[in-house]
């Protein structure tokens, strides 16, 4: 997949597996993209897959620190 469709995969597993917000799921990717996170992405085009991109929206969802702030929600 194009690289803005795996940010927007990434963001889309975020809100679906962690019920937070789309607006709160953006602000993590979008932060991630500025601590270059995604740069191996964006230069080796078989990074962006499904399976990836789970791995990826935990990795982030949990460094994010919302993981302590969504009641009612298993970290998975």
């Amino acid at each position: 997949m194009k690289y803005e469709e795996y940010l927007d995969e990434v963001t889309t597993l975020i809100v679906e597996k962690y019920g937070i917000t789309e607006a709160a799921a953006i602000k993590i990717v979008v932060v991630a993209q500025d601590k270059e996170f995604f740069v191996p992405h964006d230069d080796k085009p078989e990074m962006r897959n499904i399976d990836q991109a789970h791995l990826d929206a935990r990795a982030l969802f949990e460094a994010s620190g919302q993981a302590k702030v969504v009641p009612g929600k298993k970290k998975k």
